[in-house]
């Protein structure tokens, strides 16, 4: 029996291929995203979508169909710096293809997933079934230091309420059904500036911060003693600064950042008792951080940087529907996880109540890693899956 949607995409696979290593060219940093958004868009032009938005903040939305039935499909277009990259076997913005594998930072994490989403819903297209159904392709910005908030920011900019969201980060074609959330703290200590000579006359910001970093360490150790649960949280010291009036003089001020991963129904409330805990007995304060930034457009982000942890049931339809259309590609059951690390799913599954799944090419641990490459057959299969899936509902 022939399969409309896998020999369409078979067809034209040197075009996703082609379009997957021209997007990784584009040098798309958090914040400086334009030439990979103008990328996506001119690509959703030639394979004629139905509409095509940019948003204020740069992201790119495309649509084909217009049914009842909503599906968003999302992955980011920013990547994190390749500083190594005199180290790389091929250039990191090189898209270069060798042996049926592209090389490139932003291969694995996420423009494959990008490319194979706008592929896929471009096969429904042509393959004539989106009859009921409305694929939205959303190429968002931010993503690496903004979790969520700039997919948010375009479903609210655009008033979208999508019925069912799949997510586009690497899996290695696995299908995720939920991930651990992530929080960001700072505590901070103050003292009393002084001469580095007469260390005596001030107190020491830096020194005051010992007890915190102590309480942070026993409160991961708590972590780690924790049996016979499925999901557990995580808190690592992940950043020390001070203020000083020079080299020569005691530090008045100390900040440590905290990167606490949240557990599945762990609340802002509980995490306030233990962040409690660990500065009691000394002056510290602490507070939840605020990430601030700036998009290629000009137009400032906040982040306030809770972001649950999330699942959706695996006996939703959705993922039900996930499951079929890895067999019909794949040719086999595919393995059902949680992702460790937090994704875009924050804005649909918290904030939009939206089910949510996501599944993309490449394999996470070459994620934001030197020699960063992704299969090219895994991208053409990802696209193959991402159009089974709305088929599938």
């Amino acid at each position: 029996m022939t399969n409309p949607i896998n020999e369409y995409l078979d067809s034209i696979q040197g075009d996703l291929i082609d379009f997957t290593s021209r997007l990784i060219q584009c040098k798309s940093l958090t914040g400086d995203e334009r030439e990979a958004a103008e990328c996506v868009k001119r690509e959703m032009e030639k394979l004629g979508f139905d509409e095509i938005l940019v948003d204020s903040f740069g992201s790119v939305l495309g649509r084909v169909g217009h049914g009842e039935s909503v599906f968003l499909y999302d992955a980011h277009i920013d990547i994190v710096d390749a500083k190594d990259e005199a180290d790389w076997t091929h250039p990191p913005f090189s898209g270069h293809i060798e042996d049926g594998v592209l090389w490139g930072r932003g291969s694995v994490d996420t423009k494959s997933s990008v490319c194979a989403m706008v592929y896929g819903a471009h096969a429904m297209k042509q393959c004539g079934l989106l009859e009921g159904k409305t694929i939205l392709v959303s190429a968002s910005v931010m993503e690496e230091d903004f979790d969520g908030e700039l997919l948010y920011q375009a479903l609210k900019e655009n008033d979208l309420n999508p019925n069912y969201c799949i997510i586009g980060e690497p899996s290695s074609l696995r299908l995720a059904v939920g991930h651990r959330g992530r929080a960001m703290y700072k505590v901070t200590t103050t003292g009393k500036s002084a001469h580095g000579s007469q260390p005596q006359n001030g107190v020491n910001a830096i020194y005051k911060m010992n007890q915190i970093i102590a309480n942070v360490e026993r409160q991961q150790q708590e972590f780690d003693q924790l049996v016979d649960v499925a999901e557990k949280g995580s808190v690592v010291l992940s950043n020390i600064e001070c203020r000083t009036a020079s080299l020569n003089a005691v530090p008045d001020r100390c900040t440590v950042y905290l990167d606490r991963r949240l557990a599945l129904g762990e609340t802002e409330e509980m995490v306030a008792k233990e962040m409690d805990r660990i500065v009691e007995g000394t002056d510290a304060t602490w507070e939840i951080y605020d990430a601030v930034g700036q998009a290629y457009t000009g137009k400032e982000v906040v982040l306030h940087t809770f972001l649950p942890a999330w699942e959706t049931d695996r006996a939703h339809p959705l993922v039900e529907a996930g499951q079929v259309a890895m067999k019909e590609t794949l040719q086999r059951d595919g393995e059902v996880f949680k992702w460790e690390f937090s994704t875009n799913g924050f804005a649909t599954n918290d904030k939009y109540q939206v089910p949510t799944i996501g599944i993309g090419p490449g394999d996470l641990r070459l994620a934001h890693q030197k020699d960063e490459r992704c299969d090219t057959a895994e991208i053409v299969a990802a696209a193959k899956i991402y159009a089974h899936i709305a088929c599938n509902i």
